[in-house]
């Protein structure tokens, strides 16, 4: 049965023989040291986080009370939830794992959080000692260090994911999503100690109703501006998405384009943090000429990119569909994000909500499959192309049962039935050589794993 095949083995030249050890498969792992361990490393950055939320935790109670806190924390929670769905609705052409989110909101509410108020705080004490200027120390604090020390903590999510979680880091949007997650976390803990604060100021003072601090505070925090420190820290997001989309060939670009993003980032989170300095309405300034407008080119950027990742979807699977792997539906279905909807929908009606999970299951393998084709076309190839290949093949032919009936059918809802034909790429067998299975020659039934080597020229 094709859901119970083992892991395949490939060989790692042409006819040799011999198998493919490459990474992320059993054998590259069967000597690793005991810190190279995946249980190891979860557990060490587990506890590393923990014991940065319950430091922050001590510090912003510390410095808004008990009460400040609450009142910050039940006024600091109410964007996330919209936030989060924002960025989870952008990515779901080919969304991440939850566990990448779970890490970069927990980096950004702790760790990040964690190092920004110790290190401000000590280069803003070290700066008032050497100059014997307070204020000064505390404009330099607020326009220089806070930018610098908050979006490179910030980016040490986005960096650990895109080293670590490569495979679930392909471009732009997991980018943009990687990054406004982190920050989320980070805006999080921010407006809580703020919050608190303007809280605990209007306790001392006896303000209260729309003229009190808090009132002024969770204006600006939470309803004017609960996307700048997420808008920040995209730019660093959207470099490293241009990297992850670069070839291994130009390893400059794969540098540049990441530090170039967080230099943007700090660049304008130092204008937004210096808006004050320009006069009594210099943040309104600021905020119409530079943060709107940003928000809506970032938003319009993210949004046609991912449109260009359907388009990238419906050139690369047909070639699938040819070598017998998907129906001749399914790539126009799967390039759709109503077609999508609907065959989860399809699924849900009929068969309950498993199905309706396997489906969606299915469209986000068959999404990475595009991608992974898409790459090594552009000769951004890795050592472990075929076995990551066969292993998204396999994940779509133990869920076909389920998935294509339901693609079928929104493909029927959403376009009239267009007939395949022979593509102009060149197919195994046929035209020539090419990458993986989909130039393979049209079987009667597909195989999960064929017997040929797809690199043998």
């Amino acid at each position: 049965m094709a859901t119970s095949l083992p892991h395949p083995s490939y060989p790692s030249g042409p006819a040799d023989g011999v198998p493919f050890t490459g990474p992320g498969t059993p054998g590259s792992l069967r000597h690793a040291h005991w810190w190279q361990r995946a249980w190891v490393r979860y557990g060490a950055l587990s506890t590393l986080l923990a014991i940065s939320g319950l430091v922050i935790l001590a510090l912003v109670r510390e410095e808004t009370g008990t009460e400040g806190f609450l009142v910050g924390l039940g006024l600091a929670v109410l964007p996330v939830p919209l936030l989060i769905a924002a960025f989870r609705w952008l990515d779901r052409v080919e969304p991440g794992p939850w566990r990448n989110l779970v890490f970069c909101f927990a980096w950004g509410a702790c760790a990040a959080a964690l190092i920004a108020i110790v290190a401000n705080s000590f280069a803003t004490r070290w700066i008032a000692t050497a100059t014997a200027d307070p204020s000064s120390a505390d404009t330099l604090g607020a326009t220089v260090i806070a930018p610098v020390v908050e979006e490179s903590a910030k980016a040490a999510a986005v960096l650990l994911v895109f080293l670590f979680r490569r495979r679930d880091f392909t471009g732009i949007v997991d980018g943009v999503v990687i990054a406004g997650v982190t920050a989320t976390g980070f805006a999080f803990t921010e407006n809580i100690l703020y919050l608190g604060t303007a809280f605990g100021t209007d306790q001392l003072t006896g303000g209260s109703g729309i003229a009190s601090v808090t009132a002024a505070t969770f204006f600006v925090r939470i309803i004017m501006s609960p996307f700048a420190h997420p808008l920040f820290t995209v730019l660093t997001g959207i470099g490293f998405g241009v990297s992850a989309l670069s070839s291994a060939r130009r390893p400059v670009r794969r540098i540049v384009f990441p530090l170039s993003g967080l230099l943007l980032a700090m660049g304008m989170h130092a204008m937004w943090n210096g808006s004050s300095a320009f006069g009594e309405y210099g943040f309104f300034a600021v905020y119409a000429a530079f943060m709107v407008p940003i928000f809506g080119l970032l938003t319009w950027l993210v949004i046609w990119t991912r449109q260009r990742e359907l388009k990238t979807v419906r050139a690369e699977l047909p070639a699938y569909a040819v070598a017998g792997w998907l129906t001749p539906a399914e790539p126009y279905a799967l390039g759709s994000m109503r077609a999508r909807r609907i065959a989860r929908q399809y699924a849900r009606r009929h068969l309950g909500r498993a199905a309706a999970r396997e489906v969606a299951r299915y469209e986000a393998y068959a999404t990475s499959l595009a991608f992974l084709r898409h790459r090594a076309r552009r000769g951004g190839v890795r050592a472990d192309f075929a076995v990551r290949e066969g292993e998204l093949l396999g994940e779509l032919w133990r869920r076909r049962e389920v998935s294509r009936p339901a693609l079928d059918h929104a493909a029927r809802i959403t376009a009239p039935p267009v007939p395949v034909v022979a593509p102009p790429w060149p197919v195994h067998g046929v035209y020539g050589h090419g990458y993986g299975y989909g130039y393979a020659h049209q079987p009667t039934r597909p195989t999960p794993y064929p017997a040929y080597n797809p690199y043998r020229s």
